[in-house]
């Protein structure tokens, strides 16, 4: 649970979610990240310093623990999150950051808005290989502010690969695991005068594991298999101290089982996805500092479907041969940080954003979104107040005839150097998907383009600090949030039996705590540990919403020694009551589980070029159900029922070449 809490730079100065009790090259890092010169690499730090919780998952985190992809590490190591892959790697996943729906949470990549807009539940995780990742930041709480749509419960950042020093340098990684799995990633940067590079590859292949605990005979695809190709890469020129220039370019292409627990011969998504980006970043005195980006996201996917027929031996139907689904989202940014006076900064903003896309599978029509917001935000600097900061913001959105305000209120008090008292509060917005405005398929909800969006009310507060020596860094967070306004599917309707999406009088709310530290045992030895209580539930209800525990802990111990070429670690999770409402089986618990990572690294030379790392992925071999789910059995009109399967005990192992 590296990455578990966040910590105070060396002087105390400033407050950065660090995984443990940082190491050198983690305090290296760390005046890496604060003192970066683009807005945009500096935004999560700047709001966690003004009272946001920043959980940080680091470059020595997921290296040492051979992760495949980004659920792996967020489900191991993010306090308050709660992640569950459907099935192993390269999974959709149900996400419930301090008790959020899945929808609820921002994905960006290097500031790239990568959510899934034709549905909201649906996640992007199943084209993030972690090869490519430099670092992950979680911002938990309402980021509406300066995120916009889908922020309500927080901020997933993935940040790639950096620019290096001078030089070139670099590394490639091959290896493995027992699911049979492929892996071989690498990477090379250069700097040269104003020029920066850096470009890298991944290939992750794999044959899977058995999917679910009961199959019908129907069933002849058991396994879920992946076939994950990314490659992409970064241009950076420094013009000059005060204006440089950056482009980001990332191509992914993806095979995806999606097995069936029944009729199920042949199931997949081929997807083809493209994230682009140029930004120029402008330093016109010591007093203004300018951002703009332009980005471009286009995401295809072409989907199969071949069904056995009960009953009849070798006999198939075809119900989806390529058929089309994605979507292109493109836009502009930019953000301006003013210093005109002592004692004050001010951040102005403007987003657009141009959304269009289409599901030929459940059969969404093809439209076009805009949505144009303004921000503006003021904050206070450490010259009106040493030791507190607070900031307020207005945000303002449009999105066709719908209009939305929002507001956020932070601040962070540091009464003493080991204590800090933080805040966060405001409303955020979800905008409606394109499922819920188009869908036109007759099996489902009829879309309702006149939808406005969810609006939520959101508060998070810490108390935390450092104790015994600053061995001890703890915090302890309340949080809550409610959401009106509630997008959901109506069957109250004659003309619409199969019901359509409508904005009802209806609320979500949100309550919960979470509890987190990190202690140095000895120079080389450090335990983290966090626990999470939410209670979400629509309002009047009784009963918490399915998928999303109740209670969720994680933990680990992390040996690693400065003065010798090895390291271990060992990291769980513990997972409380789950429920899910099953078709003809009512409310299902299939949570009460604990899953056990074992991982070590070893360097085979002095100079440290040459790294064997691995990781007994479960390692107590844990069955344990990621959903519960019924069908019908065979030939019949009963129904059985039936569970998802994470990754039994699997081994990883990888060899690193760097140079």
């Amino acid at each position: 649970m590296q990455g578990s809490i966040k910590l105070w730079l060396l002087a105390g100065a400033c407050a950065l979610c660090l995984p443990g009790l940082a190491t050198a090259d983690e305090a290296e890092l760390d005046a890496l990240i604060v003192t970066a010169p683009r807005l945009e690499d500096t935004l999560p730090q700047k709001v966690a310093r003004y009272g946001s919780d920043l959980a940080v998952v680091s470059p020595e985190v997921l290296r040492d623990n051979a992760y495949i992809d980004v659920t792996q590490a967020l489900q191991m190591q993010t306090p308050g999150l709660y992640i569950m892959p459907g099935n192993g790697p390269f999974s959709y996943v149900d996400l419930s950051l301090q008790g959020s729906r899945t929808g609820d949470v921002l994905w960006v990549v290097d500031g790239v808005r990568i959510n899934n807009r034709l549905y909201t539940s649906t996640s992007p995780t199943d084209t993030l290989p972690a090869s490519m990742i430099e670092r992950i930041e979680v911002l938990k709480g309402g980021q509406g502010l300066l995120y916009g749509s889908q922020a309500a419960a927080g901020v997933i950042n993935i940040v790639t690969r950096p620019y290096g020093d001078e030089g070139v340098d670099g590394g490639v990684t091959v290896g493995g695991h027992t699911n049979g799995g492929l892996h071989a990633d690498g990477y090379a940067r250069a700097s040269v005068g104003a020029h920066r590079f850096v470009a890298w590859l991944s290939k992750d292949k794999a044959d899977g594991y058995t999917t679910y605990d009961v199959f019908q005979p129907s069933t002849t695809a058991r396994k879920r298999a992946y076939d994950v190709l990314s490659f992409g890469g970064k241009y950076g020129l420094q013009f000059n101290e005060d204006l440089s220039l950056n482009l980001y370019y990332q191509h992914t292409e993806a095979k995806v089982d999606n097995p069936g627990a029944r009729l199920v011969n042949t199931k997949f998504n081929d997807r083809d996805e493209e994230i682009a980006s140029v930004s120029l970043d402008w330093k016109p005195s010591e007093e203004a500092q300018v951002s703009v980006k332009g980005y471009y996201h286009d995401w295809d996917t072409v989907y199969t479907t071949i069904n056995n027929v009960p009953g009849k031996p070798g006999q198939t139907v075809v119900v989806d041969d390529k058929t089309y689904w994605g979507f292109e989202d493109f836009g502009v940014s930019a953000l301006a940080r003013l210093n005109f006076h002592k004692g004050f900064e001010y951040q102005l903003g403007y987003d657009f954003q141009n959304f269009n896309g289409r599901d030929d599978v459940l059969l969404i029509a093809q439209r076009t979104e805009k949505v144009h917001a303004f921000v503006g935000q003021i904050l206070t600097t450490d010259d009106l107040i040493r030791n507190a900061r607070f900031s307020a913001g207005v945000r303002y959105n449009k999105t066709g005839g719908a209009e939305s305000t929002v507001w956020n209120l932070s601040g962070r008090w540091e009464p003493s150097e080991n204590l800090y008292v933080e805040a966060v509060g405001g409303t955020s917005f979800i905008l409606p998907s394109a499922e819920q405005l188009f869908g036109v398929d007759p099996c489902c909800a009829i879309g309702n383009p006149n939808l406005g969006p969810e609006e939520s009310l959101n508060f998070n507060g810490s108390v935390g600090g450092f104790a015994l020596d600053r061995r001890l860094v703890w915090q302890v967070t309340g949080f809550a949030r409610k959401i009106d306004n509630l997008i959901t599917a109506d069957y109250s309707q004659s003309a619409y039996p199969d019901g359509v999406y409508m904005n009802a009088d209806r609320q979500v709310k949100v309550r919960g705590a979470e509890v987190q530290a990190t202690f140095a045992v000895t120079p080389e030895l450090t335990a983290q540990a966090s626990f999470t209580y939410t209670r979400s539930r629509a309002a009047g209800s009784s009963q918490q919403f399915d998928r999303t525990p109740e209670y969720y802990a994680k933990g680990g111990l992390t040996y690693s020694p400065q003065d010798k070429p090895y390291g271990l670690s060992v990291s769980a999770a513990w997972t409380g009551d789950v429920y899910q409402t099953v078709s003809g089986f009512g409310r299902q618990n299939y949570g009460g589980f604990v899953i056990v990572d074992l991982s070590g690294h070893v360097y085979l030379d002095e100079k440290r070029s040459r790294r064997l790392t691995a990781r007994l992925e479960n390692a107590f071999d844990e069955e344990y159900a990621t959903r519960v789910s019924s069908g019908l059995i065979d030939l019949s009109t009963q129904r059985f029922m039936f569970r998802s399967l994470g990754p039994p005990r699997t081994l990883h192992v990888s060899f690193t070449q760097s140079f």
